[in-house]
């Protein structure tokens, strides 16, 4: 069995983590966020609450936070890259699942799947992106903001198919846009699995146990809190452009600017990744997550919703990139994938809580506005705690 500690080839490490970022495009980008673009008019075909609407991102967060209490077992099982494949493949079917049927049962199962699936799938990817970037050190946190790059550009691709679907083919087409997306997924599915991924080797047990937690403590409450705040705002921020008065194609830019936003990260943000100041750059990020989101408190104008989509687009998907690069900064090798399996368990719980109770908020005060100002301050509360995370000693 090769050595899982070996250097990974140096050969175009950035394209292959752009190609590794294809995985999070599906089951992320698609799988998770393009939900938003078709809730509206499922809520309206089927005839469900908001708390049951918010139900579907609770019940994929939570099989998102199971998928991350089993990656590291998979990727001992079956390995790095038979993970990830697996993991995108089981969301792409998810997608498919939900083009078939309106039943409440069988739509929430298929969203467990695609949390399960995204979540073993961005663990074994994560980890992976790390690895590659560790093979150019001049370039480590460029080349792996690359394979975070994944989800905007799977929300751009979805931002540009689903509001136009919906219009062409009118109310109650919610299901040919599953479809059309299950179709996307699979077109972008198959260069991941064409492409010779390396890192075969199982989990490594030696060396990861000795790798506390609890120093990091305050840092695992920041992301944990991220994970209730943003996911509100990208469940039902769609929902409040079209009661804003919002046609398919405000719909569509609004959705687009988040991505395209956030696609520049790697590129905006590549300073604040590469300091080694503990939970400060997670903080200074999030700070203008949190900004992004409250925006629309102050106005709800064309421009000013414009402005909160690409603040919030430009922030959200690097804090997780910042998570991975704390994570490289402060633990051996060895620890990286036990330690961004933590971080994404507490993320899991955090998203698996704030959809429903964003939903049932709304559904007691009977607007959105109240539940989006109550996703800012938790953004909020996130940038303070991780700003508070100091260095950690890494072990030798």
């Amino acid at each position: 069995m090769p050595d899982p500690q070996s250097p990974l080839p140096p050969a175009h490490p950035a394209r292959l983590n752009l190609t590794l970022s294809l995985s999070p495009i599906v089951s992320l980008g698609i799988g998770r966020f393009a939900y938003a673009l078709v809730l509206p008019d499922m809520r309206e075909s089927l005839g469900w609450s908001y708390s049951a609407a918010g139900f579907m991102n609770t019940v994929n967060a939570a099989g998102y936070l199971i998928g991350a209490l089993i990656a590291s077992r998979m990727i001992r099982r079956f390995g790095w890259s038979a993970t990830l494949r697996g993991g995108t493949l089981a969301a792409l079917a998810s997608l498919a699942v939900c083009a078939m049927t309106g039943n409440f049962a069988a739509l929430s199962l298929a969203r467990l799947v695609a949390g399960i699936g995204a979540a073993v799938g961005f663990v074994a990817g994560g980890a992976l992106a790390a690895r590659i970037a560790q093979s150019v050190p001049a370039q480590a946190s460029f080349v792996m903001s690359l394979f975070y790059a994944g989800p905007p550009l799977g929300i751009v691709a979805s931002g540009l198919v689903a509001p136009f679907v919906l219009q062409y083919f009118g109310p109650g087409s919610w299901w040919v846009v599953w479809w059309a997306l299950t179709l996307l997924g699979a077109v972008l599915t198959i260069p991941l699995l064409l492409t010779p991924i390396p890192g075969k080797a199982a989990l490594p047990d030696r060396g990861a146990s000795s790798f506390s937690l609890k120093p990091m403590a305050i840092y695992l409450v920041s992301y944990f809190l991220y994970g209730a705040g943003y996911i509100a705002y990208m469940t039902f921020m769609i929902a409040y452009v079209r009661d804003l008065g919002g046609g398919a194609l405000a719909q569509a830019a609004f959705w687009c600017l988040i991505g395209l936003a956030g696609f520049t990260t790697p590129w905006v943000w590549r300073r604040v990744l590469a300091m080694d100041r503990g939970g400060l750059p997670s903080g200074i990020v999030l700070t203008v997550n949190a900004i992004g989101a409250a925006l629309p408190m102050l106005d709800h104008s064309p421009a000013m919703l414009a402005l909160s989509a690409a603040i919030f687009g430009l922030a959200f998907s690097t804090v997780t990139t910042s998570t991975t690069a704390f994570v490289r900064f402060n633990a051996p090798p060895a620890a990286w994938p036990g330690a961004i399996a933590a971080l994404t368990i507490v993320f899991g719980i955090g998203q698996t809580i704030g959809p429903f109770v964003v939903g049932a908020i709304t559904d007691a005060l009977g607007s959105l506005t109240y539940a989006l100002n109550i996703s800012a301050g938790l953004l909020l509360l996130a940038a303070v705690a991780a700003a508070m995370q100091g260095k950690l000693a890494k072990p030798v």
